[in-house]
């Protein structure tokens, strides 16, 4: 039993680390995360859930670090009938919520550990019924568990590990996420992203006369009846299935993907920030080194009034709201695309200057 009950601190004491660790790179990632489950809550359970929408970045770093403290209390065993038991109450609300999320297919992808490694519905519910089952022992034997370091240094690796992952948190905030595991990092080739990196392979799954049979390829035969196509080869699918640009019934994703391109992202105009606008509007100026996009989520009507009142002078075309959040977690954010290449990418508190986007371009 001892070495059960000592597998069980230091594996969850990691993966909550390890776990934590990712979403402090990137609150705000988390943070839409928890909108989604709040707004499907909201709709599906009570109305309350949307009080916390507004307040889903506070939570989302408030949650991360508190996973990061947790399993470092856990590995030093710091306080650990509390520790034990914030653990259990965590634990049983992350299984309510990824059994929820698998049951009814509402949030397909828990965001557990960020964008760095993505889970199915089902493969975070069955993860987190393993962390249940650790921590269930781990509270059950919290009475046994000794610490590893004195009182006095135990606080101070739980303050300081709190004040140093708030800080980190913070600074993603302000800035960019420190890694960035998404498709729209710096030196991807976003058109080699958006093909599948060969065929796609499905085993199909037919049923006849009660029996249930799997074919590689669909069954020509008659009197099968179809029940799924699981794909078999899931790596090389396309990362990107969702960048698509318009502006008005015309389709620009083609011409955003070619020439260089800075681009300036805007959603949700009465969600942007306004602080560095006079720097954004210098990049609408006329460049010979690149031209400037403006992509938006917001309406035709909303984006024309706050073009207009900020003095935007650049063409703007239209995006969806999520594949703008994923390009850059600012809003505004800015992007320098060349020929479908992401050179650099900016946080509005960053803003560059044109000098520096020329300088960028000179070294490739």
């Amino acid at each position: 039993m001892k070495i059960i009950k000592e597998f069980a601190r230091y594996a969850v004491g990691a993966l909550f680390i390890f776990s934590g660790i990712i979403k402090v790179n990137d609150p705000v990632g988390t943070a839409i995360k928890l909108e989604e489950y709040f707004q499907v809550f909201s709709a599906d359970i009570a109305p309350f859930f949307e009080w916390f929408v507004p307040a889903a970045l506070f939570l989302a770093v408030v949650l991360s670090v508190l996973e990061v403290v947790l399993g470092v209390a856990l590995i030093i065993g710091y306080r650990m009938k509390l520790t034990s038991w914030v653990l259990l109450a965590m634990i049983i609300f992350f299984t309510f919520l990824t059994f929820y999320s698998a049951y009814f297919n509402k949030v397909t992808d828990c965001g557990c550990f960020g964008d760095a490694i993505k889970l199915t519905p089902w493969e975070s519910f069955y993860k987190d019924i393993i962390l249940l089952v650790l921590i269930g022992v781990i509270f059950w034997k919290r009475d046994s568990y000794q610490p590893l370091l004195s009182m006095k240094m135990s606080e101070i690796k739980v303050v300081g590990t709190t004040f140093f992952m708030t800080v980190i948190a913070i600074y993603a905030i302000e800035h960019l996420p420190f890694i960035d595991f998404r498709a729209y990092k710096v030196g991807n080739h976003l058109p080699s992203l958006m093909k599948n990196s060969e065929p796609l392979k499905y085993m199909y799954i037919m049923e006849k006369d009660g029996e249930t049979f799997e074919f590689e390829t669909y069954p020509s035969d008659g009197g099968y009846e179809y029940v799924e196509a699981r794909l078999m080869n899931p790596d090389a699918a396309a990362k990107i299935t969702d960048l698509n640009v318009w502006q008005e019934e015309s389709d620009y994703t083609d011409q955003l993907l070619t020439g260089t391109k800075l681009v300036i992202i805007i959603h949700q105009v009465e969600k942007t920030s306004l602080e560095e606008m006079d720097r954004l509007r210098n990049l609408t100026f006329e460049n010979p080194s690149f031209d400037t996009w403006i992509l938006t989520s917001s309406g035709y009507e909303k984006f024309e009034a706050f073009r207009h009142a900020n003095q935007l002078a650049a063409p703007y075309f239209f995006a969806d709201a999520t594949v703008l959040k994923t390009m850059v977690r600012s809003n505004p954010g800015v992007l320098l695309l060349k020929d479908g290449t992401v050179l650099a990418k900016w946080h509005y508190n960053d803003t560059p200057l044109a000098d520096d986007v020329v300088e960028i371009l000179n070294r490739q």
